[in-house]
């Protein structure tokens, strides 16, 4: 059995009413991980390694629902529309497009006008709602934005070269990002900053791929959130 690939996309998704899926996958840790608007798949890497299921939502992905590997989802779909399986989720996790709230694109905000406001807070709220409704522990991160105005001050803002330490793939560059959190998320412990951190993100030239490119997860943050939401946990307990 596994997620059932004929659900079609809901108009006006409410998570009151989420859809029903069995995962049947053997695997060693039977909850769920859960990713939203995550094109690479990064966040949920040492998860997956560890033996979790995953799924990552974004609308990126080809339409539907595809298994790339054992234990391993991704779903094509807009958030929005879409209603999460009722699973046992381990943790949850949100980056919703930061387009048209980022502060580094304010000489814009007029230009795009109302609707990119509106349709950047429901997509940020979307996954925090779905987090939220979880009851898994959740973190929402975006840049630094409006959202600050609408919702409430951040509860954690890092840099990416502040967890170079948790990864050999080169972090040490700065790119100033918020997180919100609940239930029981843990902020994880900065390690080993790098020092003379570089600005490759804010000088990334123009390309078709440069929003993506911009927005990947930083591997030695996603690392250190495992290990202070897994390994610690388990520890601790």
């Amino acid at each position: 059995m596994g997620i059932d690939l004929s659900t079609p996309a809901v108009p006006k998704a409410s998570i009151d009413n989420p859809q029903y899926s069995v995962i049947g996958e053997a695997s060693v840790n039977h909850q769920i991980v859960l990713s939203l608007y995550d094109l690479t798949g990064k966040m949920v890497l040492p998860w997956h390694q560890a033996g979790y299921t995953c799924m990552i939502v974004d609308i990126q992905h080809p339409r539907g629902v595809s298994k790339t590997e054992d234990r391993l989802y991704k779903i094509g779909v807009d958030i929005l529309e879409w209603i999460p399986p009722l699973e046992d989720y381990r943790i949850v996790f949100s980056f919703s497009p930061c387009n048209d709230m980022a502060v580094s694109g304010a000489r814009w905000f007029q230009d795009k006008g109302l609707s990119a406001l509106a349709s950047g807070i429901a997509l940020f709220s979307r996954g925090k709602d779905i987090g939220q409704w979880s009851r898994a522990p959740w973190m929402a991160e975006h840049p630094v934005s409006t959202i600050s105005s609408y919702y409430r001050k951040a509860d954690y803002i890092f840099s990416p070269h502040e967890f170079d330490g948790y990864t050999q793939e080169d972090n040490n560059y700065t790119k100033k990002t918020c997180i919100w959190h609940g239930n029981g998320f843990k902020i994880p412990s900065i390690k080993k900053p790098s020092q003379n951190p570089d600005n490759r993100i804010h000088r990334m030239p123009p390309s078709k791929d440069r929003a993506n490119l911009r927005s990947a997860t930083p591997m030695g943050f996603a690392n250190a959130v495992f290990v202070a939401n897994e390994i610690e946990t388990v520890i601790a307990a």
